[in-house]
């Protein structure tokens, strides 16, 4: 077979793809931080984590373990935006692992610290109930604002007619977030009334709840807060949510793509009141039941105890295997995204 000039070079040109194809990219790492404002004085640490092809290496960082490449160069195109929200009390490292599979499948990922609700300052959980509800949504757009504003990075993600494509993913409270940012509203007041009939049967979430003040000074009922949606938030995957909170028409009109997860055996926010009050309440919800999951079971497993309102967060039922149920996440979500925001 004789090759013209122009089919030769065709056909270098679709072999340079086929090997640039081929290698894989790996997760960068970098942490900004995000100053305050007049409204929210606080700033947010945030790790980005993103698509380079630099080589990455395992790294100690706290009680996590990453698997990066510092500071690298980030690919030019970018898939889309997710952001990343933690539980209580958690911290931007302890879904390094999910952040990492999203990045290397072509994510800009941003995992905040959520002020006022980290492992090293719980001053957010000090205040009222509607403070703290509404506050965590409203840090986690502080950090898609800067992003998609941000010349190093705004040019890179992924838009088409509708804008940006931007995700959301959280854990625990960071369940509760991102669903607020769908369009979910909470009512404190919902809190007296759950806790008041169930606390028996969800003790952990009454009992950690307990000094947040669902009431007014003058011990009226608080009314339910504003609507926190963010419109440019596009798919969501909550992972055993604080759910419980939500009033039931605000989760019936929510309208993008959401993916809940629920651990069936946790104790920490019992699925009966938290992930199956939202997918009961949301039409065409995509449900995983995980079983003999608990709580924890969606965070990296730490490299030294960490004590919890529910024991030490790297324990595991027995026989749950927290490492191959990551590796399951790590495809499925990345997966998820690509068919909601394209």
């Amino acid at each position: 077979m004789y090759l013209t000039p122009r089919r030769i070079t065709l056909v270098f040109c679709s072999l340079l793809l086929t090997a640039a194809q081929a290698m894989a990219a790996q997760a960068g790492l970098r942490q900004i931080t995000i100053p305050g404002t007049t409204a929210d004085p606080a700033p947010i640490v945030a790790a980005l984590y993103y698509p380079t092809q630099s080589a990455a290496r395992t790294i100690a960082m706290g009680p996590f373990n990453v698997n990066v490449a510092m500071r690298a160069a980030p690919e030019a195109r970018l898939k889309g935006l997710i952001l990343l929200s933690h539980g209580t009390g958690g911290s931007e490292l302890g879904h390094s692992s999910l952040a990492e599979a999203l990045a290397q499948r072509g994510y800009l990922v941003a995992a905040l610290r959520h002020p006022g609700d980290n492992w090293q300052d719980l001053s957010l959980r000090q205040g009222s109930l509607a403070r703290y509800v509404t506050e965590r949504p409203r840090q986690a757009s502080r950090v898609i604002d800067a992003l998609l504003n941000d010349p190093e990075w705004k040019d890179r993600i992924a838009s088409d007619a509708r804008g940006p494509r931007v995700g959301a993913v959280g854990h625990s409270a960071g369940g509760y977030t991102v669903l607020a940012l769908a369009g979910g509203r909470a009512e404190p007041a919902r809190f007296d009334t759950h806790c008041s009939a169930k606390r028996a049967e969800d003790p952990i979430f009454c009992s950690t709840g307990k000094a947040l003040a669902p009431v007014t000074n003058d011990g009226a009922t608080a009314p339910s807060i504003p609507p926190l949606t963010d419109p440019r938030v596009r798919a969501v995957v909550a992972m055993a949510p604080m759910g419980a909170l939500f009033n039931a028409a605000s989760l019936a009109q929510i309208r993008i793509p959401v993916a809940l997860y629920e651990a069936q055996q946790d104790r920490f926010l019992v699925p009966r009141f938290h992930a199956e009050w939202v997918a009961a309440n949301m039409p065409g919800v995509d449900m995983h039941r995980v079983p003999n999951a608990w709580h924890f079971a969606f965070s990296d497993a730490p490299t030294m105890p960490i004590p919890s309102e529910d024991g030490d967060i790297g324990a595991n039922p027995p026989g749950f295997d927290r490492a191959a149920f990551l590796g399951r996440l790590q495809r499925e979500l990345p997966a998820f995204f690509d068919k909601a925001l394209n």
